[in-house]
C-alpha cells in the first residue's frame, strides 16, 4: 500500500536542544562511598514466582471468540503460551491515541491539549464499549519516542530520540485517563538493539509497553520516508525477549509489543517469531486508505500470517482522502477475522 507519510519528518528545529548536553562526574565523598558499599551488601530482592493466568478456560474461550468463526485453521493461533497474571489481552481491548507532542502532522497526540485529547479519546472508548459490551476497553497513549529523520544526525542514525521530559509529559497525560502507554521506535539506520535499552527505565514501569515500526527500519541504508523499511523475526524476538527479561526481573505484569505492518516486506520470517508468557505480541495493520483497501491489507498481511493478536489503525484524515471518504466504523471492524484487540487512532 502506498501512502503519504503523515507520520514522518520530525521538526528538526528542536533537535539541537534535544541532542545537546553531556555527562560530568565529580569525586565521591567518603559518605557516598560508605552508602554505596552498604547498598551493594544488601541482598537482592526475592523474585516472585511467575504465575500464569488462573482461568485458562476463560482465555481459551476469548481467543476463540475473537477468531470470529475463522475456519482456515490460522486463528486462534495454535501453541501460544498462556500469559502471566495481569495480562491485558484478550480480556480487554486497547484503544489508543497515537502521535508525537512536537508535531501536529504525526498524529492526534500533537493536535490537541490534554483535556481536549481526553474528551475525544473517551468518546472513542465509549463507542467501543457499546459495540462490544463483552470486552472492557483499556485506553492508551501511543507515543513515538524515537522518530525517523529525513537528514542524518551526527551519529548517522537518521533516528531522533525524544527527551525524557517529553516522555514524562506523555506519562502525565496518560495518568489523567488511567491509560497505559506505548513508546514507539522508528529506528532509521539504527536498530532495536541500540534503541530499546535507551527506554529501559520507562519499560520497567508496569504501565509502559513498546511499539516498533518496520516502515522506518532502513537496513539497506536508505533514508527514512523515501521507501518502506523492514524488520526480521530476529528484531521482533530481541524486543520480546528484552521485555520478557524486564518482566521477570521486576515482577511486572505482561508487556504488550506492537509491531506495525502494511506490506509483505515490512516483516520477514514471521514463522520464526517466538512467543513468551511475559509478552503479548500484536501485529498492527498500519496502512491508510479507503475501506476496501484496508480490508485487503488486513487480510493479506495480518490474517494470513498469524503471530498472536491483531490490531488495526484508523486515520482521522488520511482515510478520508479517497472515495467513499470515510473511516471504517467499530461495528465494521468487529466483522474482521480475527477481531482486532488493539485499535489505534492517528
Amino acid at each position: 500500500m502506498i501512502r503519504l507519510n503523515s507520520r514522518f519528518v520530525f521538526p528538526l528545529v528542536v533537535s539541537a536542544a534535544i541532542l545537546a548536553g553531556g555527562c560530568s562526574h565529580k569525586p565521591e565523598s567518603a559518605q557516598e562511598k560508605k552508602e554505596k558499599v552498604a547498598q551493594e551488601k544488601k541482598p537482592a530482592p526475592k523474585k516472585k514466582k511467575e504465575k500464569p493466568i488462573k482461568n485458562t478456560l476463560s482465555y481459551d474461550e476469548k481467543v476463540k471468540a475473537i477468531a470470529n468463526g475463522d475456519t482456515t485453521g490460522r486463528w486462534p493461533v495454535k501453541s501460544q503460551p498462556y500469559p502471566l497474571e495481569g495480562a491485558i489481552l484478550p480480556f480487554k481491548r486497547v484503544v489508543a491515541y497515537y502521535g508525537n507532542l512536537y508535531s501536529k502532522k504525526m498524529g492526534i497526540l500533537g493536535e490537541y491539549p490534554p483535556k481536549e485529547l481526553w474528551k475525544r479519546l473517551h468518546a472513542e472508548v465509549h463507542t467501543w464499549e457499546q459495540v462490544d459490551p463483552s470486552t472492557p476497553v483499556q485506553p492508551a497513549i501511543h507515543y513515538i519516542a524515537a522518530v525517523g529523520q529525513g537528514i542524518p544526525l551526527k551519529n548517522g542514525s537518521y533516528c531522533l530520540r525524544m527527551p525524557d521530559k517529553q516522555i514524562d509529559s506523555v506519562l502525565a497525560i496518560a495518568k489523567m485517563g488511567d491509560a497505559i502507554v506505548f513508546l514507539d521506535l522508528q529506528v532509521g539506520r539504527s536498530n532495536v538493539k541500540n534503541e530499546v535499552p535507551v527506554l529501559e527505565k520507562y519499560l520497567k514501569m508496569p504501565q509502559v509497553n513498546l511499539g516498533i515500526d518496520p516502515e522506518f527500519s532502513m537496513k539497506d541504508g536508505s533514508v527514512p520516508g523515501h521507501k518502506i523499511g523492514t524488520m526480521d523475526a530476529g528484531d521482533i524476538n530481541f524486543c520480546s525477549e528484552y521485555l520478557a527479561r524486564l518482566v521477570r526481573e521486576n515482577n511486572l505484569p505482561p508487556k504488550i509489543l506492537i509491531v506495525h505492518r502494511f506490506t509483505q516486506g515490512m516483516v520477514r520470517n514471521y514463522k520464526n517469531i517466538k512467543l513468551h508468557p511475559e509478552v503479548q505480541i500484536v501485529m498492527n495493520m498500519d496502512g491508510w486508505g479507503e475501506p476496501v483497501l484496508k480490508h485487503d491489507t488486513y487480510r493479506a498481511y495480518i490474517f494470513r500470517e498469524p503471530v498472536q493478536f491483531t490490531g488495526f489503525k484508523l486515520f482521522y484524515k488520511n482515510d478520508l482522502k479517497k472515495a467513499p471518504h470515510r473511516m471504517l466504523t467499530p461495528a465494521e471492524l468487529m466483522k474482521l477475522k480475527p477481531q482486532p484487540v488493539y485499535i489505534q487512532y492517528q
